[in-house]
């Protein structure tokens, strides 16, 4: 037999079944026999590899298309009812190029998992619902409140899907004098001044108290863990913690 070799996978030794044995496995399966199903999912990879050689050049990689080909094969066993009356390639091959275009439409330079991408979805659905029926510009608290979701889920789900936008993208009009995003990151030699420039958060951590201010700057400016902190200032791990919760909260709530 021809040997075809794609993403790793030999086509030669996947085994072959006639339409009979296809059935017969099939049945096997809906009598949730689970080596009858890793079998009948491996026979079948053949199908998967020769949907996705039209993919294989798209944005994406092989190895991640013939994997999202498969899932769309599993499904297709999962669904498929010998009462269709069709072969079960015609009906798996459907379902394995949807489920890959699904994945090339949905991917991006960051993954984003579902949940969070239908949870901005429904924000932004809700937000138009309500900005039609109250005839104004509704607020992210009165969204994350319709949708029963907390106020920092609502805004974390939204900023994650948003556009992917190059650091050397220029700000403002597009001119010769235009500086990008990259020229207006802080440079490496930034000072603790620098980290504390925005006066909101500058007074709010002022208005900490010295230790809660030291442990913030030994964490998050010096990057120290809790643990060596403690090391450093004389005090339990647990106590570094604790103290480090508060402060954070008495900054979110002053801000």
């Amino acid at each position: 037999m021809k040997r075809v070799d794609i993403v790793g996978i030999d086509t030669s030794i996947l085994p072959q079944y006639t339409n009979a044995e296809t059935l017969a496995m099939l049945e096997r399966i809906r009598q949730r026999d689970a080596d009858a199903r890793q079998q009948f999912i491996f026979a079948n990879l053949r199908l998967v590899l020769s949907v996705i050689q039209k993919y294989i050049h798209a944005k994406g990689d092989a190895d991640d298309i013939f994997q999202v080909g498969c899932i769309g094969l599993i499904k297709a066993i999962d669904n498929f009812n010998p009462k269709f009356n069709v072969k079960f390639s015609t009906y798996a091959v459907p379902m394995i190029i949807g489920e890959i275009r699904r994945f090339l439409r949905d991917e991006s330079g960051i993954h984003v998992s579902r949940s969070i991408r239908d949870t901005a979805y429904r924000a932004l659905q809700t937000a138009e619902r309500l900005t039609k029926q109250l005839s104004r510009e509704v607020t992210m608290e009165e969204v994350a409140a319709t949708l029963g979701e907390s106020l920092s889920n609502v805004y974390f789900a939204l900023a994650a899907t948003g556009n992917v936008t190059s650091l050397d993208e220029p700000l403002g009009e597009h001119n010769a004098d235009s500086i990008s995003m990259l020229e207006q990151l802080p440079a490496e030699t930034s000072t603790c001044d620098d980290w504390l420039g925005n006066k909101l958060l500058h007074d709010a951590i002022n208005n900490l108290v010295h230790k809660e201010r030291d442990i913030l700057l030994r964490r998050y400016y010096d990057g120290k863990t809790q643990m060596e902190i403690s090391n450093e200032i004389g005090i339990s791990q647990a106590q570094v913690s604790r103290l480090e919760k508060n402060a954070l909260a008495n900054i979110k709530h002053r801000l």
